[in-house]
């Protein structure tokens, strides 16, 4: 036991993890204290502090910063033995591990457990919007739990996941060994665990749980009960996880790519998280700077949102909607780096319009920036700024519709096969397309302010992330499915799946456009009786979208424990990831690979993308005879 508490690991995690409270709890008094405030215990000064240093502690615990602590130290540094490399066993994917392939596999993984969570208080609040009246939970329950659902999906899923996909498999795409930086791509993991942890927390903070949306307002963010300090703390270690794996992104893409390897032979992938690399280095930084001035409010009696002292809560707006619009593209980008490879490796044709797919890729980052205060149309802001914010907010839709004609060029007399990551990218561009229009009815300025505020809103984002992202998140999972695990998943419950999401999604967020137009408001826990046919009609949809989850759950644990073998490269795809073997090498490549061709060339008699090292003639040992070498089939050869 000595030496579990010495070396990291879970033991010492838990035991810093309290001296961490115990810190904050000494810290707290002795400052007041020292300053003459008396030692009176303010378990709300203690508790804002001790979401710092838990979390601090925690990580030092579990041994993210071990190898950083021993170097600063001043002591020679160790070599390494990779012995914290890799997955030997299950318990190696609870540990700190600088594998970016394991690494993955916690993202995914971590990140799909929180979004069940946020499934499930989706199912709570539905339940209680069956009929009208308030049923069985009370009015500050329901927005505690539909302000944590938007908070776990948007930060600790819909973000995240994207990371965990691209972390397996953009370092064997661009033929590198790992990612830039391990130990850094290690600690942006175990970040995030911290944030969705606060967030679910704050349901035992007094006075309930945070319960302002996530968007998280000021002023009403300023006065909110203790809870939503532990919104405001996640969202910075959420925030910190995003920019510490979007510059190691950033950092492998651009120094750590296969000889040969140049930019406009990188698969779309890499340009896909490339550019959403840089939405998150440039944005991210915004909404931390807002919650750090909702902290310093609330903790210090700053007075940033306080319009009786000087403060602007319009400000705020402006803020956090300079990070959080192009946080919706940071949610969308990936995801079209994922359709880009299975359509064509699904239609076995290489990709239409390649360079312009990289092109609009980063116009769309050039103009994420230019669209935030479309979210503002009905705030007290200058009246001339809306006009356009409405031109760049339709002009945006450009480089999104190059994206769907290249994916429909691309298919155009292609062999398609329908197989289960095929049919969840088409699902995707169905319902983003559909996203997409709704979302030009909102650029225009009278019929944003006819509905906002109006479920159409709520109807229109989840066309957009859960049609457009989630829908790309299973299309990737199943398309490396095999390369991560080493079995095939089962093709019936994958497209059993697509169907019972697909319909029951399109039965839960349909109807909402509807009943927006008709006025009925979102965030409210009870409704006029003329809405009651629809929202039962919308609950029962989003229970059965609710249940066809467990069908995904059931297929991913059951193959990967007992699914068929998987081959190295089940679709004959020509990316560098399916050249070796499923699940890859420990370092993925035994030798660097050499990147000759592009990444798509399907129906290209002989195209490689790359080329591996052939093995060394041995010496054949033969007595007497020195004139002949032996080839790896055991055939003699000329010398």
């Amino acid at each position: 036991m000595a030496a579990s508490l010495r070396s990291p690991g879970w033991y010492r995690a838990a035991l810093w993890t309290a001296i961490g409270f115990v810190f904050a709890f000494a810290l707290v008094v002795g400052i007041r204290a020292a300053a003459d405030f008396g030692v009176v215990v303010q378990w709300d000064s203690i508790i804002t502090v001790a979401l710092v240093t838990m979390p601090i502690f925690f990580l030092y615990g579990i041994g993210c910063f071990d190898t950083w602590l021993y170097w600063i130290s001043g002591r020679p540094t160790k070599p390494d033995d990779h012995s914290d490399h890799g997955a030997h066993s299950w318990k190696d994917y609870f540990k700190v591990n600088t594998d970016h392939k394991v690494i993955g596999i916690q993202y995914i993984v971590t990140t799909f457990f929180f979004f069940m969570i946020g499934g499930l208080f989706a199912m709570i609040f539905r339940a209680e919007l069956l009929q009208p009246g308030m049923q069985f939970i009370d009015a500050q329950t329901f927005n505690g739990l539909f302000s944590a659902h938007a908070a776990l999906m948007i930060f600790v899923f819909m973000v995240p996941v994207f990371a965990g996909i691209a972390n397996y498999v953009l370092p064997l795409m661009l033929g590198a060994p790992d990612m830039a930086f391990p130990r850094l791509n290690a600690l942006s993991f175990w970040f995030l665990p911290c944030a969705g942890i606060m967030f679910l927390a704050s349901f035992l903070a007094p006075g309930g749980a945070f319960a302002t949306g996530w968007t998280a307002y000021a002023p009403l963010s300023d006065q909110a009960p203790l809870g939503q300090t532990f919104f405001s703390m996640g969202v910075q270690f959420a925030g910190a996880s995003s920019i510490a794996t979007a510059i190691n992104f950033l950092v492998t893409i651009i120094t750590m790519r296969a000889p040969g390897m140049t930019f406009w032979r990188m698969p779309l992938l890499g340009w896909a998280n490339f550019a959403t690399s840089l939405l998150v280095v440039l944005a991210t930084p915004f909404i931390a700077g807002s919650q750090f001035m909702i902290l310093f409010d609330r903790a210090l009696g700053m007075n940033f949102f306080d319009a009786a002292q000087g403060g602007d809560t319009v400000m705020y707006q402006h803020v956090f909607w300079f990070y959080s619009h192009p946080a919706v593209y940071i949610m969308v980008l990936p995801g079209f780096g994922i359709i880009s490879e299975i359509i064509s490796a699904n239609a076995r044709k290489p990709v239409f319009g390649y360079r312009m797919m990289a092109f609009s890729l980063l116009a769309i980052v050039v103009l994420g920036f230019a669209v935030w205060a479309h979210h503002m149309f009905v705030a007290p802001m200058q009246n001339w700024i809306r006009i356009p914010m409405m031109f760049t907010t339709m002009l945006i839709a450009v480089p999104t519709g190059v994206k769907i004609f290249s994916w429909l060029g691309t298919m155009w007399r292609g062999v398609i096969h329908l197989r289960t990551p095929m049919i969840w990218a088409l699902g995707f561009m169905t319902m983003f397309v559909l996203g997409g229009i709704s979302g030009v009815m909102l650029a225009v300025v009278p019929f944003d302010i006819a509905v906002s505020d109006t479920y159409f809103v709520v109807a229109h984002f989840h066309y957009v992330l859960f049609g457009g992202s989630l829908f790309t998140i299973f299309a990737g999972i199943y398309h490396w499915f095999p390369k991560m695990t080493g079995r095939m998943y089962n093709e019936t419950l994958g497209k059993w799946h697509f169907w019972t999401t697909f319909i029951a999604f399109n039965a839960t967020f349909a109807p909402q456009h509807l009943v927006g137009l008709e006025g009925m408001p979102r965030r409210v826990a009870d409704y006029a009786e003329q809405f009651a046919a629809w929202n039962m009609f919308i609950s029962i949809s989003s229970f059965v979208l609710g249940a066809s989850m467990l069908i995904f759950i059931y297929n991913m644990v059951y193959s990967w424990r007992s699914g068929p073998i998987a081959p190295a490269n089940p679709w004959n795809a020509h990316t560098l990831e399916w050249q070796v073997s499923s699940p890859p090498p420990i370092f993925n490549f035994d030798d660097v690979p050499t990147v000759v061709g592009h990444p798509y060339e399907y129906g290209v008699p002989g195209a490689r993308h790359g080329i591996f090292k052939e093995p060394e003639p041995v010496v054949a040992a033969v007595a007497g005879d020195s004139s002949t070498t032996s080839t790896d089939e055991g055939e003699p050869a000329p010398a």
